[in-house]
């Protein structure tokens, strides 16, 4: 993997697939931030601080119990060479489903961090003793059991890459995506205007920039509190976005990309 200097943020990722995340970040948005030095990711094998001629990384759990645990040494001699191959301050982060969930918030401070070393676990897990002494954060992208970390590795780096300056070619589109405000997005429409007698909302056709604003708005509360109401409660609304609110329980018979007229503020 080609590295940069003075990339905007770095990556360390340790896997025991480190092709898996090489080849994944080698695409899209990632892929060309990576190219341009905007990130630098560098990926790290336990396996390569293994001193037996198995390379064994893994062993059985003390106790009994099904599955292996990812065991100390390699592991934590992995993350300590990582930690000093730069003189940036690194975060260690182990991907878990015991850790904390991630929300936008979350990868909005991970963006103002020079550097993240991103800890995929495998089996049934990794040995306590390097979380507690290797770990600075836990954090989950789910209440959900994938067979390792390393997905939810390429969905932090995903994630925190496309806020960075320079990443996205319209910086605007970070700051209206989903729960960025603390709400889902609105729905969007693109040529042609009609498709299967679906037409796109007359709103978004008439140049009225206040008024497309206003629906945009109404659509993400109505969104939100149709999808995730749950992310409502987090959310405190103003005077006018209840009544936005308001406006599309009363008209949610109708398409969810749909409100009237009077609605469009028109």
């Amino acid at each position: 993997m080609r590295t940069f200097e003075g990339a905007a943020v770095r990556f360390d990722v340790i896997s025991l697939f480190p092709d898996m995340i090489g080849d994944a970040a080698g695409y899209g948005v990632t892929g060309a931030a990576i190219e341009r030095g905007i990130v630098e990711l560098v990926l790290w094998n336990p396996r390569d601080f293994t001193e037996d001629k198995h390379r064994t990384v893994d062993d059985r759990p003390y106790g009994g119990g099904p599955g292996m645990v990812m065991k100390v040494a390699p592991l934590r001699d992995a993350i300590r060479a990582a930690r000093q191959d730069s003189n940036r301050p690194a975060r260690t982060i182990y991907l878990s489903p015991q850790g904390k969930r991630l929300t936008q918030k979350h990868i909005q401070a991970f963006s103002a961090l020079p550097r993240l070393l991103l800890v995929a676990g495998r089996y049934e897990g990794i040995d306590e003793r390097v979380i507690e002494t290797e770990i600075d954060e836990e954090c989950s992208i789910g209440d959900y059991i994938l067979s390792g970390g390393e997905i939810a590795a390429l969905a932090v780096i995903d994630a925190v890459t496309r806020l960075l300056p320079g990443v996205l070619g319209d910086a605007e589109s970070a700051l209206q995506d989903s729960h960025t405000t603390g709400l889902l997005d609105y729905p969007h429409y693109t040529r042609p205007e009609e498709v299967d007698g679906r037409r796109v909302p007359a709103v978004l056709m008439r140049g009225n920039h206040r008024a497309i604003e206003r629906w945009r708005l109404q659509q993400a509360l109505g969104r939100t509190w149709l999808k995730r109401p749950d992310m409502l409660k987090a959310h405190p609304l103003s005077s006018e976005q209840r009544r936005l609110l308001e406006e599309f329980k009363e008209t949610r018979d109708g398409s969810l990309a749909h409100s009237p007229d009077e609605a469009d503020g028109t």
